[in-house]
């Protein structure tokens, strides 16, 4: 029979985070793990309580230790794949580390198509957010094959099929997406993007998105041309001084978006910057090609949709100059990673 004094702290522990509350939640769960230290439910809600204050760490800790008390449960390496691809916020590391827990774990779900269909999004959302939007596209055909009208299945397809340049499939699922969810604000988001490849205009897709999710659509900050020049012309004032010599045969111009023959070559409709030309480690002396003028394109509209504030999008300026600048001086884009500049 359960004790009837865990189940209530087991509910309290659960309104504490209906309401938001982790560190209340993380109190109850300190008092129901003295009384049960290998308490199944306790450790799930502390772990759900440490994610929500954004304690990553502790909270895939707990989840370790969910797996070891039950190495056949299914739901432990969900949760744990979960926090890592969805918590990531861009760290690459915490991607792979996620989708490595969905490979090991496959067996426990395979044969359950609840459990598959959500191994499957995760993996399409991982992928999504490494660039890998073809494989992403695989996964989300099985999900689909699972839920054809699967809110998150259709959106993480419409979203790699945008980053693929397949722009009129993507404009179908996203208008599918708002015909069939219209409160899905990131529908009306991309077809606002995809409004302004076409040269129409995407405030009125962009005001929508805005009103419904205003916390993940903030007024576009807009910097007037001349401001958006010496702002470039600041942050390369702040390079390193080894790197600013290397400039002197480099071309820095600003476009809106990147254009149809640089999507062509494989460019991210979102990307912030572009470099194109031989690296300085790369040139041989005799190569006159590896000698001319190299170029940088920032791309104003994206890197102005990246921030929430004139500050920021001024330091997101400096950080984009920086990343292609390190281009120029031959760092890949690992390398650009462990120094933060990606």
């Amino acid at each position: 029979m359960p004790d009837p004094r865990l189940a209530q702290l087991i509910e309290e522990a659960e309104e504490a985070l209906d309401a938001g509350d982790g560190e209340a939640a993380l109190r109850i769960t300190d008092r129901m793990l003295h009384e049960a230290p290998d308490d199944i439910d306790a450790l799930d809600l502390r772990a759900m309580a440490h994610r929500a204050l954004g304690d990553l760490q502790e909270a895939v800790d707990l989840y370790e230790r969910l797996k070891s008390l039950e190495p056949q449960n299914p739901a432990w390496v969900l949760a744990e794949a979960d926090l890592l691809i969805r918590d990531a916020e861009d760290d690459r590391e915490l991607i792979e580390q996620g989708l490595e827990l969905l490979d090991a774990g496959e067996r426990l779900f395979r044969r359950d198509e609840e459990l598959t269909l959500e191994a499957e999004l995760l993996r399409a959302s991982g992928l999504n957010q490494l660039g890998d939007f073809a494989d992403s596209l695989v996964h989300v055909a099985t999900a689909l094959r699972l839920d054809p009208q699967h809110p998150e299945a259709r959106l993480e397809q419409g979203q790699a099929l945008f980053e693929l340049g397949r722009f009129d499939e993507a404009r179908r699922v996203f208008e599918g997406l708002t015909k069939d969810f219209p409160d899905e604000a990131w529908s009306h988001h991309y077809l606002g993007l995809l409004a302004e490849r076409a040269g129409a205009d995407p405030a009125p897709f962009f005001s929508k998105a805005r009103a419904l999710a205003p916390d993940d659509f903030p007024a576009t900050v807009h910097l007037s041309p001349a401001d958006f020049d010496r702002t470039v012309e600041e942050a390369i004032a702040r390079l390193p001084e080894h790197a600013k010599p290397h400039l002197s045969n480099c071309v820095i111009d600003v476009q809106a978006i990147p254009s149809t023959e640089e999507l062509k070559e494989g460019v991210s409709p979102l990307v912030l910057g572009l470099f194109r030309g031989a690296a300085i480690d790369e040139r041989s002396p005799v190569s006159a090609a590896d000698h001319e003028t190299t170029r940088i394109t920032l791309y104003q509209n994206n890197l102005e949709r990246s921030a929430r504030s004139r500050d920021e999008l001024i330091e997101e300026i400096r950080i984009t100059v920086l990343h292609e600048v390190g281009h120029l001086l031959g760092l890949d884009e690992d390398e650009l990673y462990e120094r933060g500049l990606d």
